[in-house]
């Protein structure tokens, strides 16, 4: 049985930093995309950020490209998101998924999730 188990989140305030893990079980992990997602509330479920199972492949929303960072340690099966200069939008709860397709050249990697963990849930004080 697949388990991810999102941790890291809490109450930040807007220009502040975290970082959420991830970490999987039940899976050959180094051998699936990974990615994150996230819902606010009222909003549909978006993706967040994708990476390739080796971690040499990124990819990133527009709303978040370079103030997140995406990455796995395969050797302890976990997950990674680095969340810096966050702003109050970025409330929701974010959760980890393995996703059975991506290519980083395009984001149809959104609407492959195929594992989902249980979400953390990240507030942003104004």
């Amino acid at each position: 049985q697949v388990h991810l188990v999102e941790s890291g989140g809490g109450l930040v305030q807007a220009g502040g930093s975290l970082t959420l893990n991830c970490t999987a079980s039940g899976l050959p992990f180094d051998d699936w995309s990974m990615a994150w997602f996230r819902q606010a509330p009222g909003k549909e479920r978006e993706g967040v950020s994708c990476i390739g199972w080796s971690g040499d492949s990124t990819s990133y929303d527009d709303a978040v490209k370079g103030r997140y960072t995406i990455s796995r340690d395969n050797t302890k099966n976990t997950l990674y998101l680095e969340m810096n200069s966050l702003k109050p939008v970025a409330t929701a709860v974010y959760y980890c998924a393995a996703v059975s397709f991506y290519r980083p050249e395009n984001d149809l990697w959104k609407a492959y999730g195929a594992y989902w963990g249980q979400g953390t849930q990240v507030t942003v004080s104004s």
